[in-house]
């Protein structure tokens, strides 16, 4: 199966008047084409810069080494003006906090012509054929291109923005957070027009970047699971959110909320104590200030096991009795 994405020991840190945070440090981990990866984790733990990383590397993030392969080429290697030319086209995001991106003084129509000017391309009347089109599927009136952003609800905004973000077909589209400021069944909506998306081929593969895991089981084909900057386990939908075998992925897991459970029944579990400080961290698996299985072994990294259908695990104390 053919790779759309591949990362290799990816580092990427914040600089700081004190150091470096370690903000992703060693993640290796690929995307095949027409698959959906969900990424998740606690806030902090990675997921977001590691997609911002993938289409624009600013201050303060910080390239340190590792490769990200997209079709075979290295993007980390490539200049801005190289960036540019693929970025919207061959990787694009719909990015956290998208809704206040747009200006109040302009109308939506507007906003799509200074954006894609910007690449390249002329919007004239056949362009935004494909636009009105576009926002056809997604169940929006194709005259939204003529309002201001103001005059649109917060899920119309949502919409509106996952076309413009793959108006130009990319063979890899980032999902970062696009459902967290949304109601149930909104969420629902634009998890199933994503998948469409991949299904109609408007967009080849996707990263869904999310804090809640819940939501991946609408969405994603496989799941990344991160804990302070690296990988803590990676497998197939099912497997994670059934059969999950790190200690942080069962913990999280067993916090989702059941609609079948009352509360004075069972409570909701939690995940005691935070996340390390990745200000120049110590070596060691980053979990174990909060592992119940904590012991000497967890002082250094663990490797990254390989079980039964590519599913990984990053846990020193998984394997030897498949727990």
């Amino acid at each position: 199966m053919n790779k759309v994405l591949d990362v290799k020991n990816l580092k990427v840190y914040y600089k700081t008047l004190k150091g470096y945070v370690k903000a992703i440090d060693d993640v290796t981990f690929h995307i095949n084409q027409g698959e959906i990866l969900g990424i998740a984790g606690e806030s902090g733990c990675g997921k977001s810069t590691l997609g911002n990383s993938l289409i624009l590397l600013k201050p303060p993030m910080n390239y340190i080494s590792g490769e990200a392969n997209l079709n075979g080429i290295n993007i980390m290697n490539l200049s801005k003006k190289e960036m540019k030319n693929i970025r919207f086209k061959n990787i694009s995001i719909i990015p956290q906090y998208a809704m206040d991106a747009f200006s109040p003084t302009k109308r939506i129509k507007t906003f799509i012509s200074d954006l894609v000017r910007e690449h390249g391309i002329i919007p004239n009347e056949e362009f935004f054929k494909k636009v009105k089109e576009r926002m056809k599927l997604v169940n929006l009136d194709p005259d939204v291109i003529d309002r201001y952003s103001v005059e649109l609800s917060g899920g119309m905004k949502q919409r509106v923005i996952m076309v413009i973000s793959t108006l130009l077909d990319p063979d890899l589209l980032i999902a970062d957070e696009v459902t967290s400021a949304l109601d149930v069944s909104s969420q629902r909506f634009v998890c199933n027009m994503l998948v469409k998306f991949r299904d109609m081929n408007i967009v080849k593969s996707m990263i869904f970047i999310t804090h809640d895991v819940a939501v991946l089981n609408q969405i994603a084909d496989r799941i990344m699971i991160m804990y302070a900057g690296r990988i803590a386990e990676i497998g197939k939908t099912e497997t994670i959110l059934n059969n999950p075998k790190h200690p942080y992925t069962k913990a999280l897991i067993k916090a989702i909320p059941k609609s079948d459970i009352r509360i004075k029944e069972k409570k909701l579990s939690s995940i005691k104590g935070t996340p390390p400080n990745l200000l120049n961290i110590e070596e060691g698996c980053r979990f174990r200030f909060r592992c119940p299985l904590a012991n000497e072994k967890c002082l250094k990294n663990p490797p990254i096991k390989t079980y039964e259908d590519g599913h990984q695990v990053a846990c020193w104390n998984v394997g030897e009795n498949n727990e």
